[in-house]
């Protein structure tokens, strides 16, 4: 059996029974990178020294009888935005070349602490501000099912890890569908946590209202167990999840509209063997979506200008210009206009907790589109504008609305369906999503 394709769950689980050790688990995935003739697009840097030192003390625990979790010993990467200590962090970002934390991230102290194997930082959307996963800076990771396109982002490089077998599960972030976007087109399994879930402590910002830690992975169980070593805290119990009698609503505000060919053909499969696995499927709009959306400019790239402002405009001739203009987009709102629509955006919160509130779930297609073509991006601002707002369409309603999120492939390439639930609702969620998945096929 290949380990390099087999889901985390399912190493950790050799680990754990003595078929699999964990150095030569490591050692495998450091071998497949330093031969992939893509890596260098993927990993921005890798840690060998860090992984064999923390597969063997791994390897250690398991022959002891004294694993520290389900995953002891697994072998992940780390988006470059997670601060990792004496190795450099820098956000697909020129403007943050060389810097070099001192300490790790809270969340990669948390899942070193359960035993997790650090291989190293993947490459991503530059300052995390993009859907598409573009990045002329430093390196655009490639698409599994289309070498001439994007990836999606901003958590490119680590769905490309994951898809290529170069790592066993990616750990991103998610401000306006970064690890979604990118687990839909390369066809993993992403988690998009409520904000606050897990600490931002030691994580290169973008928007910190929306920011939000999740792994992409190739099963529910997977997403479920990372979430539990991301925290610290024992995984939600999946054993006798169903779909029979769950209630999911189909939105049809905005969600549903310019979906491309493939995209709707992917998640309307999905939805007819959701319900025939037993789900009772509702269709309806929420006007208040389309309000919530219109905010979005605002609330977005206010945010991240006052958080970046000064270092781009020491330099702004290190950034991709596409970039550049998202970010100083946000210098045109006054601080009155920023206050007003969060004062909206919290009142469209509460209408849609009542209007969704009978519901189990919130079904939407991850992306309206296709990964689009990486050359057409770079030549063709009109082009980037327009899919790079498409991307991010649907995903941003989560991060709007403060939820939590779930990406699963529908078998259709590139094309993921999203099961979105209430703030908190991770352990309910997940147990969907592993019923779900397993309609799905």
């Amino acid at each position: 059996m290949n380990w390099l394709y087999m889901t985390a769950a399912d190493l950790g689980r050799g680990i754990a029974d003595g078929s699999i050790h964990a150095v030569e688990l490591t050692e495998a995935y450091l071998d497949a990178i330093a031969a992939h003739p893509e890596a260098g697009r993927i990993y921005a840097r890798t840690t060998p020294d860090r992984a064999r030192n923390e597969a063997m003390a791994a390897a250690e625990r398991a022959k002891a009888g004294l694993r520290h979790g389900p995953l002891d010993g697994v072998p992940v990467s780390w988006k470059d935005l997670f601060d990792t200590a004496g190795v450099a962090t820098e956000a697909g970002s020129a403007l943050l070349e060389g810097r070099v934390p001192e300490a790790d991230a809270a969340v990669l102290r948390t899942a070193t602490a359960q035993g997790l194997v650090c291989l190293g930082k993947t490459h991503m959307s530059e300052l995390a501000f993009s859907g598409l996963g573009l990045n002329p800076v430093t390196a655009t990771p490639p698409c599994i099912n289309d070498p001439e396109a994007v990836p999606g982002g901003s958590s490119s490089g680590a769905a490309a890890s994951v898809a290529f077998g170069l790592a066993a599960a990616g750990i991103g972030s998610d401000t306006g569908g970064s690890v979604r976007i990118p687990s839909a087109w390369n066809d993993l399994v992403g988690l998009k946590t409520t904000p606050g879930r897990l600490s931002l402590e030691g994580v290169v910002p973008l928007a910190e209202t929306f920011d939000t830690v999740g792994p992409l992975a190739r099963s529910v169980e997977d997403c479920a167990l990372l979430l539990a070593a991301l925290e610290g805290a024992r995984a939600p119990d999946l054993r006798g999840a169903s779909l029979q009698g769950q209630r999911f609503l189909v939105l049809e505000t905005v969600a549903l509209d310019d979906l491309r060919d493939a995209p709707a053909r992917g998640f309307d499969d999905a939805v007819i063997r959701l319900e025939a696995a037993g789900a009772v499927i509702t269709r309806a709009r929420i006007p208040e979506v389309t309000e919530a959306l219109s905010l979005a400019g605002i609330l977005f790239t206010a945010e991240a200008y006052g958080i970046w402002g000064k270092t781009i405009e020491a330099a702004p001739e290190k950034m991709f210009p596409r970039i550049l203009e998202r970010f100083r987009s946000g210098a045109d709102f006054r601080a009155s206009d920023y206050v007003a629509a969060w004062r909206r955006m919290h009142e469209l919160r509460r209408i849609w907790a009542q209007k969704t509130a009978a519901f189990d779930a919130v079904l939407v297609p991850t992306s309206p589109i296709l990964p689009p073509e990486a050359a057409r991006l770079m030549t063709d601002d009109a082009y980037y504008v327009a899919e790079n707002l498409l991307a991010l369409r649907n995903t941003r309603i989560g991060n709007l609305f403060g939820l939590c999120g779930l990406s699963l492939p529908t078998g259709q390439p590139s094309c993921g369906i999203s099961l979105m639930a209430g703030p908190g609702e991770e352990e309910r969620l997940l147990r969907l999503g592993f019923a779900a998945e397993r309609a799905l096929g």
